[in-house]
């Protein structure tokens, strides 16, 4: 089927803590959604029957919980596709976005995916929860069919430092069907990285496809947008629509159309302006064997030689123990806690690059607190061990390796990021004697990060 995401330069409000009237809101959310119209009909053109839109896209970010209170429409939140915004906007008062995005599905015959602020009523008297305010406000993500109808919402669970959202009191495990692709489930950004909502859906519905908007800042050397969607593609065996914001100063671009064997990824930090992809992708419906069974693959053994020097160094907040790649070849350990991490390599070329093999197990508490098993093979900033860790965006060096570790869950990660922010291939993965491993002959081009990065859930 064709598939569609777009990332959006989202037209900001100057002055987002500011109060403003409903109207000036709508008024700038109007701005957004007229390049969204565009968008859908280029999408629809080039033959696409779902198209995604990234979170914040249509009202921004930086808002306090009051100042964000004219963006937010209302939406009914069930799952019953029986109102259509479109041809029904007088069933319920402060649906103008809403209603816009139904009739761009509508006027398209396209199933349509979008990110929106939405208001929910409550009583303090019947509901504990309810905040002082007398009002819930989500992050939401709405689904609509071709003809218009509203199909799935969801409430995003995991906020990232979102004070003028509250946090839904249980997770919305939400999905809607397709007469091209069968089902899509959806959640939102962070949410990613946490086992509720996300890992919870597609293991209980059995999900092949997932649509997941997103405002994410990267993070290098393991959390790039483009780099983690497509682990994540790759671990679970499922398509992803990744639709993220373009905002190039503030670290956030990278989108896609992930399937776990070929992408088609937006990656772009010097220029601005939003970017439509469209690509045809297979419909998944045999179960391929995921990543987290246990398949089985080659485990070269240990070398008798000893390991160079193992030394600490600050990765995106975390003390990772690590220990140099030195000469063209070698067999390297470091170890963490319970986990050790092994590289076999062979470099093809000898550059003046320095790499290191790291290890970390542990919780990791900046911006977010989650338990985190990596082992990662990455491209130092200089030549000195102090800048292992460091963000680093091109290599020179072809590396042929063969990573491994003692992992202690299943949800792990394999992450291969290349010069230039593009995405490789390995040619082998998953399980063998306990151990996760990943290999790779020769990288498409200089190697930037080669990881295992396990999400212990249960450790959170």
């Amino acid at each position: 089927y064709m598939a569609a995401v777009y990332e959006h330069e989202s037209i900001l409000s100057p002055t987002p803590a500011a109060l403003v009237e409903r109207r000036a809101a709508l008024e700038l959310m109007g701005r957004n959604l007229d390049i969204y119209e565009q968008q859908v009909l280029a999408a629809a053109r080039q033959g696409a029957q779902i198209i995604v839109f990234p979170e914040d896209g249509i009202h921004g970010f930086n808002f306090s919980r009051s100042s964000i209170y004219p963006y937010l429409d209302f939406v009914p939140h069930s799952h019953s596709g029986k109102w259509n915004p479109c041809r029904e906007p007088y069933l319920y008062n402060d649906t103008e976005v809403i209603q816009r995005l139904s009739c761009m599905a509508l006027k398209n015959k396209i199933f349509l995916v979008a990110n929106l602020g939405t208001k929910q009523p409550c009583e303090r008297s019947s509901d504990p929860r309810c905040p002082s305010d007398g009002r819930y406000q989500f992050n939401t993500n709405v689904a609509f069919a071709a003809d218009g109808a509203l199909l799935a919402t969801y409430r995003k669970h995991n906020l990232y430092f979102e004070y003028a959202f509250d946090t839904p009191a249980e997770p919305d495990y939400a999905f809607f069907d397709t007469p091209f692709a069968g089902k899509f489930g959806m959640f939102t950004c962070f949410d990613i990285l946490f086992f509720e909502p996300a890992v919870n859906l597609i293991r209980e519905y059995n999900l092949k496809q997932i649509v997941y908007p997103t405002a994410w800042m990267n993070q290098l050397p393991l959390l790039s947008a483009v780099e983690f969607q497509q682990a994540f593609s790759t671990a679970f065996n499922v398509i992803i629509l990744a639709a993220n914001i373009h905002h190039p100063t503030l670290g956030m671009t990278g989108s896609g159309i992930y399937t776990p064997v070929k992408s088609f990824i937006y990656h772009n930090m010097e220029s601005y302006g939003g970017k439509l992809i469209v690509a045809e992708i297979p419909v998944i419906t045999t179960d391929y064997k995921t990543n987290l069974e246990k398949t089985p693959g080659r485990v070269s053994e240990k070398g008798k030689e000893q390991s160079p020097p193992s030394f600490y160094a600050e990765m995106m907040y975390d003390n990772f123990t690590f220990v140099p790649l030195w000469g063209e070849k070698g067999e390297l350990q470091v170890c963490a806690n319970t986990l050790c991490c092994y590289l076999s390599y062979r470099r093809a070329v000898l550059t003046d690059e320095l790499y290191a093999l790291g290890v970390f197990d542990g919780l990791h508490t900046v911006h977010g607190t989650y338990y985190v098993q990596a082992c990662a093979l990455v491209k130092c900033g200089g030549l000195s061990f102090s800048t292992c860790g460091q963000e680093v965006t091109d290599a020179n060096a072809l590396i042929d390796f063969q990573l491994w570790g003692n992992m202690s869950t299943p949800y792990i990660f394999p992450l291969l990021l290349t010069s230039g922010i593009t995405l490789d291939f390995a040619d082998h993965m998953g399980w063998k004697n306990n151990h996760y491993f990943l290999s790779k002959n020769r990288t498409s081009a200089g190697l930037l990060t080669a990881a295992l990065y396990g999400r212990w859930y249960e450790k959170d």
